[in-house]
């Protein structure tokens, strides 16, 4: 059974910084794609970024390029997001996805707010 969970989520400043982390308990994380999801308030869930098994190719949504950093440490079975320059559009629940052998698994969620 795959399970994540996320941490690091709060309330900040526009301006300011944030790092989710996820905790995968889940056989063979390397052969896991991850990515972080969004749902901002009243809307859909969104991408925001994914990073390959190896750690070596990642990928952004437009509106966070430049801004956050997906990683992720295979011996620990953890990936992260490093937010900089928060901005108030970047309130949403923040998902952790795995992507493993044609199955989908998430997060429950942690949740960021960004006060303008």
């Amino acid at each position: 059974q795959v399970q994540l969970v996320e941490s690091g989520g709060g309330l900040v400043q526009a301006g300011e910084s944030l790092r989710l982390s996820c905790a995968a308990s889940v056989r063979d994380f390397s052969e896991s794609t991850m990515a972080w999801f969004r749902q901002p308030p009243d809307q859909g869930r969104e991408f925001v970024a994914w990073i390959n098994r190896d750690g070596r190719l990642t990928d952004y949504a437009d509106s966070v390029k430049g801004r956050f950093a997906i990683s992720r440490d295979n011996a620990k079975n953890t990936v992260s997001l490093q937010m900089n320059s928060l901005k108030s559009e970047d309130t949403a629940v923040y998902y952790c996805n795995a992507y493993k052998s044609g199955n989908a698994y998430w997060g429950q969620g942690t949740q960021v707010t960004v006060s303008s």
